[in-house]
């Protein structure tokens, strides 16, 4: 399981040092952020979306946005991992970046971006949480 929050930054090379409590585990997300699944969680999304009806409009565009913007990444033996540069501007990653552990995967955001999001969704969190909660019942 991924959780916590790491301030980070990317290098001249284009490479992210990923935490090491990520490192052993081991695709653009849909939100202003890249998306990491190690294989077992990627496989469990792939045969989601794989599963949508690709007569419909959505699934199409959903499948193309997904598998076209996905990217096979290798960690090298200081646990680093090149960003593609598609997916950083995809992101709108610069330098200085939030490594964040989101259960199943983790996000890489651009420190600011991440900022906004958390400022975004701080106020309603108890609301949905409720909401959340009364979807179990």
């Amino acid at each position: 399981m991924f959780y916590g929050e790491y301030d980070h930054t990317i290098d001249e090379k284009s490479r992210l040092t990923l935490p090491a409590r990520f490192r052993n585990a081991f695709a653009g997300g849909i939100e202003r952020n890249i998306d990491v699944f190690p294989r077992e969680s990627w496989d469990a999304n792939v045969s989601r979306i794989a599963e949508l009806d690709s007569l419909t409009r959505e699934a199409r565009e959903m499948k193309r946005y997904v598998f076209a913007g996905a990217a096979v990444a290798e960690l090298d033996k200081q646990g680093r991992v090149i960003v593609p540069l598609t997916l950083a501007e995809h992101a709108g990653i610069g330098k200085d970046v939030i490594v964040a552990g989101v259960h199943d995967h983790i996000e890489i955001w651009d420190r600011a971006t991440w900022a906004a999001q958390l400022s975004a969704i701080e106020g309603s969190a108890g609301d949905v949480a409720e909401r959340l909660a009364d979807r179990r019942s």
